[in-house]
């Protein structure tokens, strides 16, 4: 499995607080079989995180995993707020595509509910030749919400939720839902530590979307070949449409 989402770089942003604490994410994962983790620190103004030092950091954090005997590979990304994504430049942006693949971008959405402001933040991203990953839509929810998911899909966008949140939680049975509708493309762990809030884990969020029929009979594409491509840098469509 691939983790698209984790604030595992230490000391950078509100991720781990230290080397241990990433190496214990690392651990994390592993154990969870997770082989890679995208590492996606935030990229917004309230986060002094200098993306020229980025790929020295992923690879100080692959040594210290190897070094242990950690089997999980950190990948570069960054998790780039809305509010942001107009400011970077040709090579910034690159370098927070998600495996710096120069494809796709993890897109956090601007605090409250999502408005249209997103839908043409994904399509300026689009006119740089960049696909969106829409992060966590469950903490921006609206009265329509659904609708304005299913417009970021005809956009180009692919929809990641919060791997906890569909395991269990109060908003599990709205993501279900979600997921029923083929609104539901990725799941992320958005883990931020391992010394408290969510852990590195994505196979209870997939173990829940195996009982939601419109998704479960692509289970594998959800957790493995989805991710996969677009680490590769190349474009991804469903296999289940949006209903």
């Amino acid at each position: 499995m691939i983790d698209l989402h984790c604030h595992i770089l230490p000391g950078i942003d509100d991720g781990a607080a230290s080397v241990d604490d990433a190496v214990d994410m690392g651990r994390q994962a592993e154990q969870d079989g997770i082989e890679v983790v995208c590492a996606t620190p935030h990229i917004r103004h309230d986060h002094d995180v200098r993306i020229a030092e980025l790929g020295r950091r992923v690879a100080e954090l692959n040594r210290e995993l190897d070094r242990r005997g950690i089997a999980v590979r950190i990948a570069q990304g960054g998790e780039l707020s809305e509010t942001t994504a107009t400011e970077l430049d040709p090579d910034e942006l690159r370098s927070i595509s998600l495996d710096r693949s120069g494809r796709w971008a993890l897109l956090e959405p601007a605090p409250g509910p999502i408005g249209d402001s997103l839908g043409a933040t994904v399509r300026q991203l689009r006119g740089r030749g960049y696909r969106a990953v829409i992060a966590h839509p469950e903490r921006h929810a609206g009265a329509d919400l659904r609708e304005r998911l299913a417009a970021l899909v005809r956009d180009g966008a692919l929809i990641q939720v919060t791997a906890a949140h569909l395991e269990e939680g109060a908003t599990a049975p709205a993501l279900a839902e979600l997921a029923q509708i083929g609104l539901v493309h990725l799941v992320g762990s958005d883990s931020h530590s391992t010394r408290a809030g969510r852990p590195v884990r994505l196979s209870g969020a997939l173990e829940a979307l195996a009982s939601v029929p419109h998704v479960a009979p692509h289970l594998d594409w959800i957790a493995r070949e989805a991710h996969a491509a677009i680490l590769r840098g190349e474009d991804v469509e469903p296999p289940f449409g949006v209903s």
